[in-house]
């Protein structure tokens, strides 16, 4: 059980766990690196990635970011609506959907709060929903620097990691606002999936040259 700074950030997560169906939910400072941290896990290195041609920048990036290769498919119109796989792998990107029981069992979903126009306006920060216990306690530490959630001077250190970690001010502030997400009689609501315009990012050179 965590205490202290770390108790907040569970107990945000335990809410977000339980309003999307999840097993296990991970907070992190933005969804680009929960993506990150996703592909990391599954270890794509080499592999090749398919998503859509329209979707946000930083998608191919953090593919390309874990070494391994991106892949467009044309995207009808120029619009991308909810979520998507990031084939053939298990995990989605989730950054416009945010919904009651939306979790997918067996996946690794990336939602994302950054952004006016997200169902759950943060300001920023993003999660990964997994039902998986082995990857919920890698992706705990990889966000952390490698960390256990105790103060460095008692750690051991025998891990790698990355800074992704959601400030606690940020988790606090999140698990107010989760109170919108319910009725008045403690059922939960549902939100429509988001649909944005996006370029075609399979026209540019940076994401086909690696």
């Amino acid at each position: 059980m965590a205490s202290g700074v770390y108790k907040v950030t569970d107990e945000f997560e335990n809410k977000l766990a339980e309003y999307t169906g999840a097993r296990y939910a991970v907070t992190v400072d933005n969804m680009s690196n929960a993506l990150f941290l996703a592909l990391m896990y599954e270890k794509v290195c080499g592999e090749e990635i398919t998503i859509p041609s329209r979707t946000y920048p930083s998608v191919p990036c953090e593919i390309i970011h874990a070494g391994a290769k991106v892949k467009f498919k044309p995207t009808k119109g120029k619009t991308l609506t909810g979520a998507y796989q990031l084939e053939p792998t298990n995990i989605w990107d989730s950054a416009l959907t945010f919904t009651a029981d939306m979790y997918k069992p067996g996946t690794h979903m990336c939602i994302s709060f950054t952004g006016p126009y997200k169902h759950f306006k943060l300001s920023k920060g993003g999660a990964i929903l997994t039902d998986s216990h082995e990857a919920y306690l890698w992706f705990k530490r990889a966000r952390y620097s490698g960390r256990r959630e105790c103060s460095y001077h008692d750690d051991n250190f025998d891990m790698l990691g990355w800074n992704f970690y959601m400030m606690p001010e940020l988790a606090a502030r999140g698990l107010l606002l989760m109170g919108q997400f319910y009725n008045i009689d403690g059922t939960k609501k549902h939100q429509e999936d988001l649909t944005l315009p996006y370029p075609d990012l399979s026209k540019f050179k940076i994401y086909n040259s690696h």
